[in-house]
């Protein structure tokens, strides 16, 4: 099966000296992923896209963090940025197996969360459906998470959402090494 071919086309290499340099501090190495390279073609939207990131060291820990992101994508059928976050920092963030298939194929009572990783799933939950949060979904959070935390509960979701959209309206092919949605 062929991949598909992105609804807007991507930057193609060499690109200009100063995308590159951007390439190299995302990536780190690694050659850049379709997102970006479509983003980048379109400098408003890539200094948007940039500017929007969430993932350096914020108030959640790395497992939090990808808890929240992985939920998100996989609520919204993003298998592009899902497959990513888990080929990337799953290991990182020690997410099981059962762990990442819970965020595509579980919910905020799946055995293997902890009371305050079903406060992340339920709040991901709400979002995503209601775009708010119950009195009892925002309890369940504060019982575990500071305001500084919460807010960044929200802005992951809200800016994954957006990941998903791009991914998703973009029909960005699958990256190579990246992991797919479980069965």
């Amino acid at each position: 099966m062929s991949s598909p071919t992105p609804r807007i086309a991507p930057l193609a290499p060499p690109y200009p000296p100063e995308i590159q340099a951007q390439f190299d501090r995302i990536m780190r190495g690694a050659p850049p992923l379709v997102l970006f390279r479509v983003m980048a073609g379109h400098a408003r939207a890539w200094d948007k896209f940039r500017a929007g990131g969430l993932l350096d060291p914020g108030p959640l820990s790395l497992r939090q963090r990808e808890i929240v992101i992985d939920r998100t994508c996989a609520l919204n059928g993003c298998e592009y940025e899902w497959g990513v976050h888990v080929a990337v920092f799953a290991g990182p963030a020690r997410l099981t197996e059962d762990e990442v298939h819970a965020t595509v194929a579980g919910d905020a009572t799946s055995p293997c969360w902890s009371p305050a990783e079903q406060a992340l799933i339920a709040a991901a939950d709400g979002l995503h459906h209601r775009a708010t949060l119950s009195d009892e979904e925002f309890a369940a959070l504060s019982a575990h998470y500071d305001a500084a935390q919460i807010l960044e509960v929200m802005l992951l979701c809200g800016f994954y959402r957006t990941v998903s959209y791009l991914a998703n309206g973009l029909r960005l092919p699958l990256e190579e090494k990246a992991a797919r949605f479980p069965g």
